[in-house]
């Protein structure tokens, strides 16, 4: 639930001269203090709520409400027969999670998705890797889901007409090209993608070869184009570059692009074996987490890298 910005109330007191220069009491320094205790608990209730669909590009709250609370269940039966897996590939982006988390709890149920969030969070110090955290992400979403939404951190859904259901027909790209606000080509299926487990383990899941940032997406696609599958967009939204409001900002957070060895030749080949069958990691822990009242499950993960055949696993 999120609070409405409100004025800051005003509190009047009396010019009571007499009160002031009588001797002080037990109750009169009682009411003083717990006047004092009434105050510094309002004016924490109004710092730190308010609208996060306000929040400006750049200007990150630095924690939410602790008193914030949402108003139904992520996992109402009733509300069909399907369950997403809504996988967050992650790394030390705080300020966004803290945004994102309750914010897509309450658009989702807001259109009654039945969903639970993995936060799939990269400890080790090899470079990130987003795919790997997807194929994690993936095998560790258990059996009660049967579909899964690849789901970038710093991208929030504005339209409330956008599409979350089940896939049936095929791969849904929600943030597609003429939607999402950076990235327009039309081979373009990154941000957020929904698609059945059953899909999912028909393109083996996605290549682990790639280490830095971007171009694993790219060659996703060439997965849909091989296992036959249809790509699906959102028809009818007018909302244009609008529909998503994009959190990440560049120039306080830099993307990793470098490209090392022979990593610039090696992003645009297919990997024809990897994915599922060969990500390797450990699961070092497993934490329930609440965040302004919305649950997500933050899976802390290493990650193994052979660096004979991806030597720009590493950072130099």
């Amino acid at each position: 639930m999120m609070y409405s910005s409100r004025r800051k109330p005003v509190l009047y007191f009396k010019d009571d001269r007499s009160f002031l220069s009588r001797k002080c009491t037990v109750w009169k320094l009682f009411g003083l203090c717990m006047l004092f205790v009434s105050g510094s608990l309002l004016w924490v209730q109004l710092s730190c709520s308010g609208d996060m669909s306000q929040t400006g590009y750049g200007h990150l709250p630095h924690q939410p409400c602790p008193v914030e609370r949402q108003s139904s269940s992520a996992d109402d039966p009733s509300w069909g027969p399907h369950k997403m897996a809504l996988i967050v590939p992650f790394r030390e982006r705080f300020e966004e999670l803290l945004i994102f988390v309750p914010y897509i709890h309450t658009f989702l149920n807001k259109k009654k998705i039945r969903h639970k969030i993995l936060i799939i969070n990269q400890l080790d110090h090899f470079r990130f890797n987003r795919a790997s955290l997807i194929n994690i992400g993936f095998m560790e979403s258990g059996n009660d889901t049967d579909y899964v939404a690849m789901h970038d951190v710093d991208l929030l859904p504005q339209n409330e007409d956008l599409d979350y259901g089940f896939p049936k027909e095929g791969p849904f790209h929600v943030a597609s090209p003429e939607l999402h606000p950076l990235y327009h080509y039309k081979t373009y299926v990154g941000g957020i993608l929904l698609l059945t487990k059953k899909h999912y383990q028909l393109c083996n899941g996605m290549s682990n070869r790639f280490w830095g940032w971007g171009r694993e997406d790219d060659e996703f696609f060439r997965r849909l184009k091989a296992a036959d599958l249809t790509l699906f967009r959102p028809a009818g939204i007018t909302t244009g570059t609008k529909t998503f409001r994009h959190i990440h900002d560049p120039a306080w957070r830099k993307r990793d692009q470098k490209r090392i060895a022979a990593q610039k030749q090696e992003q645009f080949k297919v990997d024809p074996e990897g994915g599922l069958t060969n990500v390797r990691y450990k699961v070092e822990s497993r934490q329930e987490v609440t965040i302004s009242g919305a649950p997500c499950t933050v899976i802390n993960t290493f990650l193994e890298c052979d660096v004979s055949l991806t030597p720009w696993c590493q950072s130099s």
